[in-house]
């Protein structure tokens, strides 16, 4: 008995959050969040899950740890999403995106509409039933549905790109384009039909012309604002390399709060300007794009345990059976019918395997969740249920979809090999300096006119910079004797300059 009296001691002081000990708890959260997450990663489970449920484990039904606050996971959500949303940006080349702009656009609007529409059609019609423990008037079914509406970036790019998943037809540029424009629209309707629910008097047309203005002022002050950085980027000569990735930072989230001012559209802003940066040349690129790659992973493991910890799971059973019908209809009806809809128009560009894949990609994850703490804080009535329902079906898009994502694209036979990016050595060159940098295996027959690198027949300007051998690395000169299975680093200048 006296040793349980200790522990429940230790636990109450840990418990209390205080200053001291949020980065306590912080940390082993962190920590244990990506222990958890190494796991997963062998059995394909997206990572993203896992952070949602160490977030639960922790949270009032597990451990203990007492967060209610939706007003602050929407604020740490909003900051999270900006850099989530700009990196993925950065990360997409336009030559990839040029041939599927169109459907991606359209997916990511009408496709956004639709599934919203018929989901929560849906909603309204399972309120109805005399079973069903829901009671939602039709704005609140659509809200519902609304918050749920967009695929959601971090998870699609974190599947897409930690399980190597790489698809034929330009299917995974036009995914990720998808769910990085699709937030906006998802926002856009959760925040008027919040206003709708609220009040009675919205005219169509005012609707209409705040939508106009979120995504005109939105996709401007996005695409000015990269420009901008690229600008001060390039022509602002700091001395510490170290502070150009922070510089980045500060145009991130200027981009969102001052567009936000302008009555546009934050994320779509935010998005279009790390298309921009991302085509364009900048300086120290590579310390900018590892710098922003860790803060991507950060903000979304606390995404997911903010949001892991503000659920109750115990509230979750009252929705289960509702939120179980409602996830099914959406994967099964809702988005695929969205989806067909959406790529009618380009008939030709799309098998039927694609619209199929395009129709299963549509996760849901911490997005869904951050844009139903909207109704929570707004004091929408039934939004304690709307986020507890909200939850539930993340959780199993996340499960059912995330974990077969790379299955289905082997089972609709749309797996490509993936490109082979940088060398074997792990050497880059900065962009200013144009040449390229290749890798090559020596064989057999290489050596048939002789074994040093002088008899070695060389393309036209190309040089050995290096020898690996092994596990030990050779500066190469003319007399180096190569041997079968030595690795060489070649280095060759671009065609420009011949």
């Amino acid at each position: 008995m006296h040793h349980n009296h200790h522990l429940s001691l230790i636990c109450i002081v840990i418990m209390i959050f205080t200053s001291g000990n949020i980065l306590l708890i912080g940390s082993i959260l962190l920590f244990v969040s990506i222990l958890v997450g190494k796991t997963g990663y062998r059995f394909g489970v997206p990572s993203l899950l896992l952070f949602l449920l160490v977030g639960m484990l922790f949270g009032s039904d597990g451990l203990g740890l007492q967060f209610h606050n939706a007003a602050e996971a929407q604020f740490i959500g909003m900051v999270a999403l900006c850099v989530i949303l700009f990196s993925g940006g950065m990360d997409t080349g336009l030559r990839h995106i040029r041939p599927i702009l169109a459907p991606g656009i359209v997916l990511s609007t009408v496709g956004v509409l639709l599934t919203a529409l018929l989901t929560g059609l849906f909603i309204w019609w399972l309120s109805g039933m005399s079973w069903s423990n829901i009671y939602f008037p039709l704005t609140t079914s659509l809200l519902l549905a609304a918050t749920m509406s967009s695929t959601d970036s971090a998870s699609v790019f974190a599947i897409l790109r930690s399980q190597k998943i790489n698809l034929k037809h330009n299917l995974r540029p036009m995914l990720e384009l998808e769910s990085g424009s699709n937030d906006p629209m998802a926002y856009m309707l959760t925040i008027v039909l919040i206003q709708l629910s609220a009040s009675a008097g919205m005219g169509v047309g005012e609707v209409a012309l705040s939508f106009v203005v979120q995504f005109a002022v939105g996709a401007l002050s996005g695409y000015v604002l990269g420009r901008l950085a690229v600008l001060m980027l390039n022509r602002l000569n700091i001395d510490n390399q170290a502070l150009y990735p922070i510089l980045l930072l500060a145009f991130v989230f200027f981009t969102y709060s001052f567009t936000d001012l302008l009555a546009g559209n934050g994320y779509l802003a935010v998005y279009l300007a790390g298309i921009v940066v991302g085509n364009n040349k900048i300086k120290h690129r590579r310390e900018v794009l590892t710098f922003m790659d860790g803060l991507t992973w950060l903000g979304q493991i606390i995404m997911f345990l903010c949001l892991g910890l503000l659920v109750n799971p115990h509230e979750m059973l009252d929705v289960a059976v509702v939120a179980t019908l409602i996830g099914v209809f959406m994967i099964v009806v809702g988005r695929p019918l969205s989806v067909l809809l959406c790529l009618l128009p380009f008939g030709r560009q799309f098998t039927w395997r694609s619209r199929l894949f395009v129709s299963w990609v549509g996760l849901r994850g911490a997005v869904p969740i951050i844009f139903a703490t909207y109704p929570v804080v707004e004091n929408v009535p039934g939004a304690g249920m709307i986020f507890n329902i909200v939850f539930f079906i993340t959780i199993i898009s996340l499960i059912v979809q995330g974990t077969t994502v790379s299955a289905m694209a082997r089972w609709l036979n749309l797996s490509a090999p993936m490109p082979k990016e940088g060398n074997d050595f792990g050497v880059e060159l900065p962009d200013e300096i144009d040449s390229s940098l290749s890798d090559t295996t020596v064989t057999a027959d290489m050596l048939t006119a002789g074994d040093t690198l002088k008899d070695f027949h060389l393309p036209p300007h190309t040089l050995v910079m290096i020898v690996k051998r092994g596990d030990s690395y050779l500066v190469p000169n003319g007399s180096l004797r190569l041997r079968p299975g030595d690795k060489l680093l070649l280095i060759s200048q671009s065609q420009s300059e011949q």
